[in-house]
C-alpha cells in the first residue's frame, strides 16, 4: 500500500510539474515570427546579413487615393513605391509596393512591417508582408 502512494504522489508531482512548465511557455512572447524565419532562410541561402538588401514590401488599399496617400508617405520615409490595380480584388482594389534598401536584421524588419502595417490600418487596408527585391533568392514561407 505504501508504494502506491508513493507512486500516486509521484505521479501527481510530475502532472503539476507539466502544467506549470507548459504555462510559461505559453506565456513568453513568441520570437519565432515569420519575419525571423524568412530572414534566417534568406542568409541560409547566401544573403550577407551586413549588406543592404532590396526588400519589397506590399499593401492592399481599398482605393486609389487611399494608396497613393500611403505611398505618398513611404517616399517621405525614404522608400521608392508604385501603386498596382488589383482587378480580381473586392475590397481590397489597389496595392502600394514600397521598396527598400536595409539590413537583414530582425529588429529593423519589425520595425518596417509594424509601420506598414499601422499606415495599411488607417486607411481600411491590409499589409501583406514582404519578400526579397528583384535578383534575391526567394524564400517564402513552408
Amino acid at each position: 500500500m505504501d508504494w502506491f502512494v508513493v507512486f500516486l504522489v509521484a505521479g501527481a508531482a510530475i502532472a503539476v510539474w507539466r502544467i506549470v512548465y507548459n504555462a510559461r511557455n505559453a506565456a513568453r512572447p513568441r520570437t519565432d515570427d515569420w519575419d525571423s524565419r524568412m530572414i534566417e532562410r534568406l542568409r541560409r541561402s547566401g544573403v550577407d546579413p551586413f549588406k543592404p538588401v532590396d526588400i519589397d514590401f506590399f499593401l492592399a488599399v481599398p482605393s486609389r487615393d487611399k494608396a497613393e496617400t500611403i505611398a505618398a508617405r513611404l517616399r517621405a520615409e525614404g522608400f521608392e513605391t508604385d501603386i498596382r490595380e488589383l482587378p480580381d480584388s473586392l475590397d481590397q482594389s489597389w496595392s502600394v509596393h514600397a521598396l527598400k534598401s536595409m539590413s537583414l536584421n530582425v529588429q529593423g524588419v519589425r520595425e518596417a512591417t509594424a509601420r506598414l502595417r499601422q499606415l495599411a490600418d488607417e486607411v481600411g487596408g491590409r499589409y501583406d508582408g514582404w519578400a526579397p527585391g528583384p535578383g534575391k533568392p526567394a524564400a517564402g514561407p513552408n
